[in-house]
């Protein structure tokens, strides 16, 4: 019994990575609505269950990638409480990433990218319009449609100076007085962000 046991889990498990075994492409079809593999070895396994639903099945479908590259970058800038671009076509953006500023023009690979303290440069022909993030993620489309999702977002030219440096002031002061890993910690993303601010206002 341990024998058809072992063997029984083998099986799941092994049907269960061959979801994920498909290599990574921005090529995939848009009209895909569920995983068609795992639903094939679902029933395989269980014939009288009906399969789960996978997380496909309550997505939109994958928009199609053009055959030519879009004159035009599509960009959506949401906050948890605001939409402050949607659908908007711009030239290039520029995003603050963890690895450093990136580009993203039309045609960009697919790319996800987390994202610091730092400005994002909306670019539309000669005007560059600028705000500051806290952190956050950008995914980049391969039907160059860029979701930039921000905890906050202002725009750079909102941010009053004086009480940025005040800000800065203040989570040094508390970096010297901590006592704790957890106050230290705080008050060290406080130094990070508020330095970001400066930077973004003297830069």
């Amino acid at each position: 019994m341990l024998r058809h046991g072992s063997r029984s889990l083998f099986n799941r498990a092994s049907a269960s990575s061959m979801r994920w075994r498909r290599q990574f492409s921005t090529g995939l079809p848009a009209e895909t609505a569920e995983d068609t593999k795992f639903v094939e070895s679902w029933k395989k396994m269980n014939p009288n269950m009906d399969p789960p639903k996978t997380p496909s099945a309550y997505m939109k479908p994958r928009p199609p990638t053009p055959a030519n590259i879009p004159s035009k970058l599509t960009v959506n800038l949401v906050l948890p409480y605001d939409s402050v671009l949607s659908s908007k076509e711009v030239d290039m953006v520029i995003v603050p990433a963890t690895t450093g500023q990136m580009g993203v023009l039309p045609g960009h690979v697919a790319t996800i990218a987390e994202l610091k303290p730092g400005i994002l440069s909306v670019h539309e022909g000669n005007d560059v319009t600028k705000y500051f993030l806290s952190s956050g993620f950008a995914f980049v489309h391969a039907n160059s449609v860029a979701d930039i999702i921000a905890i906050e977002a202002t725009p750079v030219d909102r941010l009053d100076p004086n009480l940025v440096q005040k800000g800065l002031a203040d989570f040094q002061q508390k970096l010297n007085t901590a006592s704790t890993d957890v106050e230290k910690t705080e008050a060290q993303i406080g130094i990070d962000v508020h330095s970001a601010l400066n930077a973004a206002l003297t830069g």
